[in-house]
């Protein structure tokens, strides 16, 4: 159910800022931390919380359904710290995950007071590492399966068009075609699941870390070296000397294998499809996503697309 000012949650709390405080006091108080002062970062999949009182930052999921996966991560980040993997860290003596009000609740290690990204050429030598970990069994990864991931997606989309939802539902059909015949190179194993710029960031003491341990899969190594190609080939968002260094560190290039475009078609439906979830509740995700659309149409006006 959408109202006029936010989503609602499964349980019917609104995913607003002002619904989501009384989560956030509940689930801080179970944890035994101090919520009062919080800073509400951004309000997307989760809402996502800095303390004061601690450098700790809390995440609210926004659906409901997320407890395996996030018991999953919480585990996923348990193990890299075993590891020494520079990941981002869950506070020892809190057991977690949480639910309050019927949302699933996470603490993390706060990695520095001001958001700061590092390096494409990090993301190739910390998604390089992680490849080479051969993951335990204890985990419990799931197979990452994208068709199905991307079906799903575009069942939940109901604030938009008719006629938009048949053409992304009929591209995807033509995709899973495309995507079950490609032969890919890499080893299967381990990956982040979302491995971007946007999940690396610069620690307080200076090294880099990757964050957002939710997408942990196992599945061909491709799909962790996809988002960075096609951020610098399609979009604009790299550039040529930031690629040939993820390029170089990482020591493959994916746009010269065979199935890259098609690797790079079926991400970028998954992230049209995630960003028509937002439209309802947000003017700026409905003009980017009809921006979106409107190329996968005509097959022009990437390099216009703006960072979500």
């Amino acid at each position: 159910m959408i109202s006029g000012s936010g989503e609602r949650t499964g349980g019917g709390t609104e995913f607003t800022a002002e619904g989501m405080a009384p989560v956030l006091r509940e689930a801080c108080a179970t944890a035994g931390l101090d919520y009062r002062g919080a800073e509400l970062l951004r309000l997307g999949s989760n809402a996502v919380y800095r303390l004061t009182s601690l450098p700790v930052i809390v995440r609210i999921a926004r659906d409901p359904a997320v407890l395996v996966e996030m018991e999953r991560a919480v585990g996923v980040a348990r193990w890299l710290e075993e590891q020494d993997f520079p990941a981002t860290r869950v506070p020892a003596s809190i057991a977690q995950p949480l639910v309050a009000d019927g949302l699933v609740v996470t603490f993390w290690e706060s990695v520095q007071e001001n958001e700061e990204y590092a390096t494409v050429g990090e993301l190739a030598d910390l998604v390089r590492r992680l490849h080479w970990l051969e993951e335990p069994e204890f985990l419990g990864l799931p197979y990452f399966e994208p068709l199905a991931k991307l079906a799903a997606s575009l069942e939940g989309l109901d604030g938009i068009s008719g006629e938009d939802r048949t053409f992304l539902e009929e591209r995807a059909g033509s995709l899973a075609k495309d995507y079950d015949r490609l032969d890919f190179v890499l080893p299967f194993g381990m990956i982040h699941g979302d491995a971007s710029i946007g999940n690396i960031l610069r620690h307080r003491d200076g090294h880099a870390v990757l964050i957002d341990l939710d997408g942990f899969a196992l599945a061909p190594r491709e799909w962790d070296l996809v988002q960075t190609a096609m951020f610098y080939d399609r979009y604009g968002w790299h550039t040529k000397a930031d690629y040939a260094e993820f390029v170089h560190r990482y020591g493959f290039d994916l746009m010269n294998w065979p199935g890259y475009e098609t690797l790079a078609d079926l991400r970028e439906l998954m992230m049209v499809a995630w960003l028509g979830h937002q439209v309802a509740t947000s003017e700026r995700s409905a003009a980017e996503f009809a921006r979106r659309v409107r190329s996968l149409r005509t097959g022009e006006g990437r390099d216009e697309w703006g960072p979500f």
